[in-house]
Formats: structure tokens, C-alpha cells, sequence
């Protein structure tokens, strides 16, 4: 007989199990009949064990079912969503093991209840349909999760970073040479860098690098900046220094086929981010900005700049090092694309640190608040390209004070042109939130120079009176409250009679 794979298992079991109950046997009823120990038919209904013809034969004779019926693929209408989704190969794919999770104690939860884990499994099932959740929506939440799990900072890169320095002799000076790693790349470890070589593709304008593996050709794109071009080539020293093989070749994620490939992709962002802002320097920095009596713009800046980043390589380190080594472990990012001919604001990235805060993206075609900072700064951005002004890079800070709770959050938010795409703009925001003993950390963080506003969520959601920055009316607001107002007088007609 040829080994049974763990969904094999883990069905086999189920139907064991179901077959048992419903002839209303104990463990102690079946091993009789059978002749198997109770601890082996545990492991068997469990997905651990799967017998051989002999053990198969007495268990059919057991339960009253032919040996076909057990060994059989089918299924009755009860485990049919269990069966679709072993198929599916969920479970190869659950990254359970970075969560900390023991694939057994899955099957475990399946094997105990079926019904039950079969109906909330045929929702999830058709959520996904209904919702067109596909594989990389889940591969990207999961890795999400994982980030936030470790406060999105992770030692092990940070002194594989360490040792390339040393390994490749670069200079703690930054910002970085970019002949330096393009060198190290060409030398080491055999590629072939293709300058403004992917603008012979006009069907891949958007993507900024393509990496060939059969030739070892590194095609670029000729609009991509120093600062960029030198991002690509610490993601390629990443891949390589760090030994990912299962990776998109792609600058960013087009489809992810399997999460290692998601979760390796982030890994060597992780890379090319510490090794361009180098942890004691960019801590050095921080703390000597959060050390000013006021916010100041223009030195938040500065620091960025010193490491020649773009925002969001700033950002991304901000998130690496605000919760390891300054304490502030609440903390939200998020990145804003707007489209001004269609008037869009849209999130396409966000990481939540410690739980899941206010700002967060909404899927339901919902108006984000204007009021956000994230959302007000693109549009003074707008306004200044409208009147004929270059402007590179905008920065400001704001205190959210989410209405209808006690929470608040100090945020620093930089808007910019979006690359590859003039037309759009772009804002990334970093949202720290503001507790007892935030002000011992950021001594500014109280400056009355910086704007304080009372926000919400989205403007269907809110219920603020007199908002001038209102996109749409508060329909979600009022459909409850029409909600209430039935109740109410339902209650005062029905109850005497109730």
C-alpha cells in the first residue's frame, strides 16, 4: 500500500469517527468489535494513523460498511466542505508553523467536531467566493499577521545584514555607493545588470526590475531613480545573501504562488531596507529627533534623506525599530494611493502593531475621512500641482482623536508623486498612539504647533455634525438610527401585550 498523505489521514478519520457515532459506539464498543486498541483508533480518527488492509477490513466489519466504502474518496453531504478544502490544499499552504501551530492540533479541531468545522468552513468557502478572496489575499494577510506577531523587527536579518557588511567590506558611511552593490552583485554572484532593459517590454510599464534566473540577467527599468535603483539591488543581494529560493522574480508580487514566496519577498525587503538605514544609526537618529522641544518637518526629512531612502524605506525601518527599541508598541502604517481624475483614495498597504487600530483599510467602498492626515496631505499636494508647483515631497504631523473613544495617535505622514504612475500621488503615514509616558519618548509630541483634529473612520460610519470635509453622506449612521427608531416604537406599541 503506498503511504497515505496527511489529508488522506485526516479523512479517513473523519469517516471512521462519523461511522462510529452514528452506530452510537464508544471507543471501548469498537475495539471490542474489532479488536484494535482504543489508543490506536484514537490516532486513527485523529488523522495520525492509517491502518493496513487487515485493520481497514475490521473496522468495515465494525461498523457494518463494506472495506470500498471506507477506503473510498467520497463522501457523504456532512464533510463534503472538509473534503473541498483538503483539496484545495489549504492546509499545505497555512503557514501554521511561523504562528507556532502543530499541524496536528488542526487535525485534532477537525477530527472532534466535523459538522460543526464542515459548516463554518463551507462559510468561509463561499465568504471567499462571494468576496473574490483569492490565494494571495490570504497569503498577504497571513504574512501580515506574521509581521505583526514580531513587531515587524527581526534580529536574525538584522545580523545577517551585519555580516554581509563585514563579509562585503562596505563602509559605514551612508548612504550607500551604488556602483559598490552593483559590483557585488556582478561579481559574486553572476548577474548581468540591464539598465533601462525592461523598456523594450511596454507590457511590463510598472515594474521596476524583472530578474531572469536562467541567464542571471537583471533587466531594469530606465525611469527608476538612484534611490530606487539601489533599493532593487539590496532586495537581489537579500535573496542571494539570505539563500530565499522560492521568491517572485518580479520587483513587486504580481501573484503569489505559495506563501514562502510572499513571506520571502518581505524578508528581502526586510534586507535591502536594514542594510540601507543601519540600525544603531537610524536609532542614533530617531532619538535625537524625538529629543526636540518641537515638531520639526524638515529634520524628519533630513533623516531620511541622509540615508538617500524613499518614504517608504524610511517608514518600513520607523516600524522595525519604533516597538524594539523605543517602547512604542502601538502603532499603525499605512499607505494611501490617490487617483484625482477619479477622485479615489485607496489603502494598498497597512501593518498594525500590537492590535488593530482605528485607521485601517475598508473594503467596503466606503469614503476614508478626509480628515485623516493621510488623506488631507494628498490633497494639498493636489492643490499644489494644480497650481503649477513641483513638489517632490510634502511632510506633516497631526493628533487624531478618534471620535467616540479616548484614543489618540501622534502621526507624521509624507505625500509624494507616485512611481510608475505621475498621474496618482502618494502618502505614507506612520500613526504612534498616544499613551502615559509617550511624552517621556517624544518630547514634542504635546507641541501645540502640531494640528489636533477629531476624526473617524469613514464618512458613512460617521456621525459628526457639520463636517465640511464630508464626502458622503452618514448612511450607515442613519440606517441604525432608523433601526432604533422602529424598535423603539415597537417596544412602546407591544409592550403591554409582551
Amino acid at each position: 500500500m503506498q503511504p497515505k498523505t496527511i489529508h488522506e489521514k485526516i479523512l479517513f478519520g473523519l469517516k471512521i469517527k462519523q461511522a462510529r457515532q452514528r452506530k452510537k459506539l464508544s471507543f471501548s464498543d469498537l475495539a471490542e468489535k474489532t479488536g484494535l486498541s482504543i489508543s490506536y483508533l484514537n490516532e486513527i480518527e485523529k488523522g495520525k494513523k492509517y491502518p493496513k488492509k487487515d485493520k481497514i477490513s475490521a473496522l468495515a466489519a465494525g461498523l457494518d460498511l463494506s472495506f470500498d466504502e471506507l477506503v473510498s474518496a467520497e463522501t457523504d453531504q456532512s464533510l463534503a466542505p472538509v473534503q473541498e478544502l483538503l483539496k484545495s490544499n489549504f492546509l499545505n499552504e497555512l503557514p501554521l508553523e511561523l504562528f507556532g501551530i502543530e499541524l496536528p492540533k488542526v487535525v485534532e479541531l477537525i477530527a472532534s467536531a466535523p459538522v460543526r468545522v464542515s459548516a463554518f468552513i463551507s462559510t468561509l468557502l463561499d465568504l471567499s467566493r462571494n468576496y473574490a478572496l483569492k490565494e494571495e489575499n490570504f497569503y498577504f494577510g497571513a504574512l501580515r499577521s506574521y509581521l505583526e506577531l514580531h513587531n515587524n523587527y527581526f534580529e536574525d536579518i538584522e545580523q545577517e545584514v551585519a555580516h554581509f557588511c563585514r563579509d562585503f567590506e562596505i563602509s559605514s558611511q551612508r548612504p550607500l555607493e551604488l556602483q559598490k552593490l552593483e559590483g557585488i552583485l556582478q561579481k559574486h554572484y553572476g548577474y548581468q545588470v540591464l539598465n533601462n532593459e525592461l523598456d523594450a517590454y511596454p507590457e511590463l510599464e510598472g515594474l521596476r526590475s524583472l530578474f531572469i534566473p536562467s541567464s542571471r540577467k537583471l533587466l531594469l527599468s530606465g525611469s527608476l531613480n538612484p534611490v530606487q535603483k539601489s533599493f532593487q539591488y539590496g532586495k537581489e543581494l537579500g535573496f542571494n545573501y539570505l539563500q530565499l529560493e522560492e521568491r517572485a522574480y518580479t520587483s513587486s508580487i504580481l501573484k503569489g504562488k505559495v506563501f514562502d514566496e510572499v513571506l520571502n519577498h518581505s524578508r528581502a525587503i526586510y534586507f535591502s531596507v536594514a542594510l540601507h538605514l543601519p540600525k544603531d544609526d537610524i536609532i542614533r537618529d530617531i532619538r535625537a529627533f524625538f529629543n526636540l522641544p518641537k515638531w520639526n518637518g524638515e529634520a524628519f526629512l533630513d533623516i531620511m534623506h541622509k540615508y538617500r531612502a524613499t518614504p517608504e524605506m524610511f517608514f518600513h525601518r520607523l516600524t522595525n525599530i519604533l516597538p524594539e527599541f523605543f517602547g512604542l508598541k502601538k502603532l499603525f502604517f499605512l499607505r494611501f494611493i490617490h487617483d484625482p481624475e477619479a477622485g479615489e483614495f485607496s489603502i494598498d498597504k497597512e501593518l498594525h502593531l500590537y492590535q488593530k487600530h482605528h485607521p485601517h483599510g475598508n473594503a467596503l467602498s466606503e469614503h476614508y475621512c478626509r480628515r485623516w492626515i493621510s488623506v488631507s496631505l494628498l490633497q494639498d499636494l493636489l492643490g499644489m500641482q494644480e497650481e503649477g508647483k513641483f513638489v517632490q515631497t510634502i511632510v506633516s504631523a497631526q493628533r487624531s482623536n478618534y471620535y467616540g473613544t479616548e484614543d489618540q495617535y501622534l502621526c507624521f505622514t509624507l505625500a509624494r508623486p507616485s512611481y510608475p504612475h505621475p498621474d496618482k500621488n502618494v502618502s505614507v503615514t506612520i500613526g504612534i498612539h498616544l499613551q502615559e509616558g509617550t511624552n517621556d519618548i517624544i518630547r514634542f509630541a504635546s507641541d501645540p504647533g502640531i494640528q489636533q483634529r477629531v476624526v473617524n473612520n469613514t464618512c458613512e460610519r460617521c456621525p459628526i455634525q457639520d463636517c465640511s470635509e464630508r464626502a458622503a453622506p452618514p448612511v450607515v449612521v442613519m440606517r441604525k438610527e432608523r433601526a432604533r427608531s422602529i424598535q423603539k416604537r415597537l417596544d412602546s406599541l407591544l409592550g403591554d401585550s409582551v
